[in-house]
C-alpha cells in the first residue's frame, strides 16, 4: 500500500517545561492527507542529539491525559515520546458511545485506515530532528494495545511495540510474518472483554508468524488495568489494578530499555 505524504506542522511555541525543567513538551500537529492530528511530544530538556523515540497510542477515549502523562514519563527516562491522535483534530469522545463509534469504525474490516494513520504519525515522527529514526518502539493501552499490534503486524519498521490490555484479535493473522518488531503483551489475567480464544489465536499467530514475542498475564487483573479512571471496581470488568499497573510498567522499562537502549535494565 502506497502511504499518503505526511506534513508536518509542529506549534511555534517552544513548549512547557515540566517536571522541575526536566523535560519539554508542546503539541504537536502532523498532516495524513487531508487528516489534521494533534498530537503531544516530550522529551528531555536537555537532550543532546537524536533520541531514541516511543509512540504513545490512547485508549479508546481519545487523547486524554492518560496518554499524555505516559509520554512525560517517558521522557523523564530518556525517550522522545509521541502521543498520537488517532481521530483527528486531538479530539475526545464525550462518552463510551461515541468513543464506541470512533475506535469501532478504524477496527472494522481490514484495518487498513487504522494502519494508515498510526503509519502516518510514525513517519511524521521519525522526520524530527528529536528522533534517531533506527531506535523506535511503539506502546497502547486498549484501543491503543490493538493499534500498535495492528502497526507491527503492516511490516513497519521498528524495533518493539508494547501492549497493555489491548484487544489482541486481528482479521489477518497471516501478516505476523511481516513483523520486524519484538512484541510485549501485557495482559489483565481476568479481562473479560478479550476472551481465551482471542488470547489463543494471538499466540499461535505469532508462533507461525515466527515472532520474538512475550506474553505477560496479572492475575486479579481486568481490563484497563493502567487507568485510575477506570474506577476500582472489577466486577464492572474494567478497573484500575495498582500492582498491575506498577509490574506491568517494570516490564515495559526493561523491554524498552534492552531492545532501544542496548541495556540490561539495571
Amino acid at each position: 500500500m502506497k502511504w499518503m505524504i505526511i506534513t508536518l506542522c509542529v506549534l511555534l511555541s517552544a513548549g512547557s517545561m515540566l517536571a522541575g525543567d526536566e523535560i519539554k513538551t508542546r503539541e504537536f500537529k502532523y498532516s495524513i492527507g487531508e487528516m489534521r492530528m494533534h498530537g503531544y511530544l516530550a522529551h528531555p530538556s536537555d537532550r543532546t542529539g537524536a533520541l531514541p523515540g516511543i509512540l504513545v497510542v490512547h485508549e479508546w477515549m481519545g487523547l486524554t491525559e492518560h496518554a499524555r502523562q505516559s509520554a512525560e514519563k517517558l521522557a523523564n527516562m530518556g525517550y522522545v515520546a509521541l502521543a498520537v491522535d488517532m481521530y483527528g483534530e486531538g479530539k475526545v469522545a464525550s462518552g463510551t458511545e461515541e468513543a464506541r463509534k470512533w475506535s469501532g469504525e478504524l477496527k472494522a474490516g481490514d484495518r487498513e485506515e487504522m494502519r494508515r494513520r498510526i503509519r502516518g504519525a510514525l513517519d511524521a515522527f521519525k522526520a524530527l530532528e528529536l528522533t534517531d529514526p533506527e531506535r523506535i518502539g511503539a506502546m497502547g493501552y486498549c484501543f491503543g494495545g490493538t493499534v500498535v499490534l495492528e502497526l507491527a503486524r503492516s511490516g513497519a519498521a521498528l524495533d518493539g511495540v508494547v501492549s497493555f490490555h489491548g484487544g489482541l484479535d486481528t482479521n489477518r493473522p497471516e501478516d505476523a510474518k511481516n513483523i520486524q518488531a519484538a512484541v510485549l503483551v501485557l495482559h489483565g489475567g481476568d479481562d473479560p472483554y478479550v476472551p481465551e480464544k482471542d488470547v489463543t489465536a494471538f499466540k499461535e499467530e505469532m508462533r507461525i508468524g515466527d515472532v520474538d514475542w512475550q506474553f505477560v498475564s496479572f492475575g486479579g487483573a481486568v481490563h484497563s488495568f493502567t487507568n485510575p479512571g477506570a474506577g476500582d471496581d472489577p466486577s464492572r470488568g474494567a478497573a484500575y489494578n495498582e500492582r498491575a499497573d506498577t509490574r506491568s510498567w517494570k516490564y515495559m522499562t526493561l523491554f524498552f530499555h534492552e531492545i532501544l537502549k542496548g541495556g540490561d535494565g539495571k
